[in-house]
């Protein structure tokens, strides 16, 4: 059976924001484009939705059909919809927004991308429709979500100095920190492990390393979380 729909269908898509730490500055994944509209211009990884797949796999597939990187844990972050976003058609769009640690992933040009790189999230290049302010709303966010849970960890490897932790967080919010008072809230938060063991390998006196309480954090979210900076 058929059925004639009164209202326009608008066509949707899905866009992904994808943030990882270099030399201390947070970064954002981007394509150039190699097709129109905005062929040449840089752009978030991204695409339109197939009819017989959820937006959560429409994001998964894009981001690795256009970059090479994978199995990445992505959120919801907002819809666009400005009728005049996409010069083709009416096109409303539905922003994931992630982070990785950048050593683990090696991205690669593929399907309509022409190129793939990492930019400062703050010093992004003219981008393509309304990725810009996606980008900027996904930076917020991120911001906020650092006062509620330890999504700055994702960003760093296992083990970790204060030091690096204290480097997140500046490069997320970008502002420096005091030191001093960083180190005492963030140990008082309880979600950090010291261990007995120190860097290894560097030229100054070597710091100590800390793991992320995972239990601990899960008990204390039961509790009210947050942590300000």
């Amino acid at each position: 059976m058929s059925f004639t729909y009164r209202h326009a269908r608008p066509a949707v898509t899905v866009d992904c924001v994808v943030f990882g730490l270099d030399d201390e500055l947070l970064k954002v994944l981007l394509i150039q484009r190699d097709r129109e509209p905005f062929a040449g211009r840089w752009a978030l990884p991204g695409g339109f939705v197939e009819a017989e797949e959820t937006l959560a796999q429409a994001a998964q597939r894009e981001l690795t059909e256009e970059t090479g990187v994978a199995k990445v844990y992505l959120e919801q972050l907002a819809s666009f919809g400005d009728p005049g976003r996409d010069p083709r058609d009416r096109v409303i769009t539905v922003a994931y927004y992630g982070l990785v640690r950048r050593l683990d992933h090696a991205p690669r040009a593929a399907s309509d991308a022409r190129a793939v790189g990492w930019f400062p999230a703050s010093r992004c290049p003219p981008l393509a429709f309304d990725h810009g302010e996606i980008v900027a709303l996904a930076r917020r966010r991120l911001q906020a979500r650092l006062r509620e849970q330890p999504v700055g960890f994702e960003l760093l490897p296992r083990k970790f100095t204060l030091s690096q932790i204290q480097g997140v967080y500046e490069a997320v919010l970008g502002r420096p920190l005091d030191k001093r008072n960083f180190r005492r809230k963030l140990l008082a938060t309880g979600v950090l492990r010291e261990l007995a063991e120190t860097q290894l390998g560097v030229a100054h006196r070597a710091a100590r390393l800390y793991q992320f309480d995972a239990r601990e954090y899960r008990a204390r979210v039961k509790q009210g979380f947050h942590f300000e900076v």
